[in-house]
């Protein structure tokens, strides 16, 4: 991957905060047990502050390299002459990653905010020229039908299974749609998109790169094809 200029913040940054400040808590916690003379609360405790930073540094990795590395592999697929779609753009990070791919195509980007990040994101990469920032709700897409050949989604979208329904609403006959989201919505998001007779529907997990803290918080893509007609 080529480095990346823009600032995209952090995944759930109170979340992290609250895993770095419970690791605090628990090692101190231990330290005082030590110090009293009691071992075995102070073992557990220590395992317990371990385990914690361990979620916090899996939290931190996926969000600064490892959703990079893996939606790197994922858009490899991409021409460069497709018209693409980030349902749920954030700050950018997937949209601009697109982006570099697409000499000839070009990228959309909607969200209900942050679009002014976007554009300073989307200049500090050169690739203002490839990206089209749109301000809207996920769940009504200012689009009309069939229009994009790609839809991509980093994370669970707002606006969950009516958003998915908007996604493929707008993407043309024999597009492919790319969306990740937590292993407790995608699921049903799967479901979803059978029920729009959507074509070669699966889903798979991501692996540890995009875990949000650790196994438990893994994320699964969802992938489908639109039938041609």
């Amino acid at each position: 991957m080529r480095e990346r200029h823009g600032s995209y913040g952090f995944d759930a940054p109170w979340a992290l905060a609250g895993l770095l400040a419970g690791a605090v808590l628990l090692l101190a916690l231990a330290a005082v047990s030590f110090v009293l003379d009691v071992p075995a609360p102070g073992v557990v405790f220590l395992f317990g502050a371990l385990y914690t930073l361990a979620s916090a540094a899996s939290q931190l990795y996926t969000t600064r390299r490892g959703k990079f590395a893996v939606w790197d592999e994922e858009l490899r697929r991409l021409r460069g002459d497709e018209r693409l779609l980030d349902l749920g753009c954030g700050r950018g990070a997937m949209l601009l990653l697109a982006a570099r791919r697409l000499e000839s195509g070009r990228a959309a980007g909607v969200d209900l905010k942050r679009q002014r990040v976007v554009r300073a994101n989307a200049e500090a990469e050169g690739l203002a020229d490839r990206v089209a920032p749109v301000t809207a709700d996920p769940r009504d897409l200012p689009f009309e039908d069939d229009v994009f050949d790609v839809v991509v989604s980093g994370r669970t979208p707002s606006g969950g299974e009516r958003a998915v329904a908007e996604a493929y609403r707008v993407l043309r006959p024999g597009g492919v749609l790319l969306i990740a989201g937590d292993v407790r919505h995608i699921a049903a998001y799967e479901e979803v998109l059978r029920r729009l007779g959507a074509r070669d529907v699966r889903r798979r997990d991501l692996g540890w790169r995009y875990w949000h803290g650790g196994p438990w918080a893994r994320t699964e893509l969802a992938e489908a094809v639109k039938p041609s007609e």
